[in-house]
C-alpha cells in the first residue's frame, strides 16, 4: 500500500493501541525503505505534539472518535499543522486510507473533520496546564519543573533532541564528512540522521546517548566495577575502558541477552553479563566491589525529547512506586562496595523526587557513606548531593548522577 500515511498508521497503532515502545515499534514494523525517514519523521512528530492533537481533535469532534480514527486523524493534523501539507492533499490522503482499512463508513466524518477543522479556533488553557498541552509533558511533571526550575522551565520543557548520537570505536573519519556536532566526550558525535551500516555490526561505531557517557565520565577507574541495572550494555562496555572487570546485572534473562549480544558486537572481553534481582541481597558480592553503578528505573522524563511515547499514561502515582525500587536497589547495592569504594546512583530523571531526595533518605540511613564531588565536562548544575543535566544545555537530554563513597 502507497498511501504515505499507511506505515505511520501501522507504528503509532502499536504504540497508542498496544503499548508498544516506539523503537520498537519501528524496528518491528515492515516499512517501505524508499519513504522510510518520512514516515520516522511522522511518527516521531506525532508522538511530540499528542497532548496538543489531541485537543485539536477534542475542539473539532462532537464525540471521541475510536482510537484507529484517532491515529488516522493525529496524522493528518501533524502534517497539515507541522508539515504545512495542503489541506486538499491532508483530506484526501486520510479518506484514502480510511477506506483501504475497511473503514469506509468513517470516511464522510474524517473528510468533513478536516474540511473545517482550523487551528486559530483551538484554545488552550493557562498556566501550568497550558504548558503540558504545548511541551506534551505529564501535567504532574510540568509542575514539578516549574517549582524546582523557575525561570528556566520552558526552556527545559521545549528542548528538541539534537540527533542521533554515536560513539566510534574506529573509522570515525569516514562518517564525519557528514554534517555533525561535536560531544565533550571523545569519539562521540551527534548527527542530524544516521543510517545504520555494516560498521555498527562490525562495532565499528555503537549508538550511545550523551547522558550515558557522562554517566560514565563520573566513574572512578578500578579493578572490579558493578553495573547494577545494566541493559542494554552501553555503560558496562564504555566503562570496560578504565576498569579491569565489570559485572553487568539485569533482572530478566531477555536484557541479560541484550547485554551479552552488545558485548559480543563491540568485542568486549572483560563484562561478563548475569542475571539478578539488584534489590535483593547477595552475601557473595558483599564488599567485593571496589564500584558499584545503580542507573535505576525511573520515570524517563529526562529523555522525552528523544522517547516522546514515555510521556503517554505516564502519571503521578507511578512514582511511588519508582521511588520504593529506586530506594531498594541503592541500599542493596551499597553492601557490595568495598571500604574506600564508590557508589554511583544515576537517573534519566529531572525530579527532585527520583534524585537528590533519594539520596538524601540514603546517606541519612547509611552513615558509613559520604558524598564525593562529581564532575563531568558536560554542562550540569550542581545539587545537594549531585551533577543535574538539564535538556536545554545538555543536547536535549535531562539526567542525574550523585557519587558516593563508603568510609574506611
Amino acid at each position: 500500500m502507497t498511501n504515505p500515511f499507511y506505515d505511520p498508521y501501522r507504528v503509532l497503532l502499536k504504540v497508542y493501541g498496544e503499548g508498544a515502545r516506539l523503537k520498537l515499534a519501528l524496528a518491528n514494523t515492515d516499512l517501505e525503505e524508499l519513504n522510510r525517514a518520512r514516515t520516522v519523521k511522522t511518527v516521531y512528530g506525532v508522538l511530540e505534539h499528542d497532548a496538543y492533537l489531541s485537543r485539536c481533535i477534542a475542539a473539532f469532534a462532537e464525540k471521541t472518535p475510536k482510537q484507529s480514527v484517532r491515529v488516522l486523524l493525529k496524522i493528518a493534523l501533524y502534517n497539515l499543522i507541522y508539515l504545512e501539507k495542503p489541506r486538499y492533499y491532508v483530506a484526501d490522503t486520510a479518506v484514502e486510507l480510511t477506506k483501504k482499512l475497511g473503514k469506509g463508513g468513517m470516511a464522510g466524518f474524517v473528510n468533513a473533520f478536516l474540511r473545517k477543522f482550523d487551528e486559530g479556533k483551538v484554545t488552550l488553557p493557562e498556566g501550568a496546564e497550558g504548558l503540558a498541552i504545548r511541551s506534551n509533558y505529564p501535567l504532574f511533571a510540568v509542575e514539578c519543573i516549574l517549582k524546582e526550575y523557575g525561570g528556566r522551565a520552558e526552556n527545559i520543557l521545549f528542548a528538541k533532541s539534537h540527533g542521533v548520537t554515536v560513539r566510534f570505536e574506529r573509522g570515525e573519519e569516514t562518517y564525519l564528512t557528514r554534517p555533525h556536532e561535536e560531544t565533550p566526550f571523545p569519539h562521540m558525535f551527534i548527527f542530524p540522521h544516521f543510517v545504520r551500516d555494516e560498521g555498527f555490526d562490525r562495532g565499528d561505531y555503537t549508538f550511545q546517548s550523551v547522558g550515558s557517557a557522562a554517566i560514565c565520565s563520573v566513574v572512578e577507574p578500578c579493578e572490579n566495577l558493578l553495573d547494577a541495572c545494566a541493559a542494554p550494555g552501553g555503560k558496562s562496555v564504555l566503562l570496560a575502558k578504565k576498569c579491569k572487570q565489570v559485572t553487568a546485572c539485569e533482572l530478566h534473562p531477555h536484557r541479560t541477552a541484550l547485554i551479552e549480544s552488545y558485548i559480543s558486537r563491540m568485542g568486549v572481553t572483560n563484562v561478563h553479563a548475569e542475571t539478578g534481582d539488584s534489590t535483593l541481597f547477595r552475601p557473595d558480592w558483599e564488599g567485593k566491589f571496589e564500584g558499584v553503578l545503580c542507573d535505576v528505573p525511573c520515570s524517563g522524563l529526562g529523555t522525552l525529547a528523544e522517547n516522546p511515547d514515555l510521556a503517554l499514561n505516564k502519571k503521578e502515582e507511578d512514582l511511588k512506586g519508582l521511588n520504593e525500587t529506586q530506594a531498594a536497589i541503592l541500599s542493596n547495592c551499597s553492601r557490595y562496595v568495598a571500604e574506600g569504594g564508590h557508589l554511583y546512583y544515576s537517573t534519566c530523571s529531572l525530579l527532585q523526587e527520583e534524585n537528590d531526595d533519594i539520596v538524601a533518605a540514603f546517606l541519612k540511613a547509611h552513615p558509613d557513606f559520604e558524598v564525593c564531588e562529581a564532575d563531568c565536562s558536560l554542562d550540569h548544575v550542581r545539587t545537594q548531593f549531585g551533577l543535574q543535566f538539564l535538556p536545554d544545555t545538555a543536547f536535549g537530554a535531562g539526567f542525574y548522577v550523585a557519587k558516593l563513597r563508603r568510609k574506611a
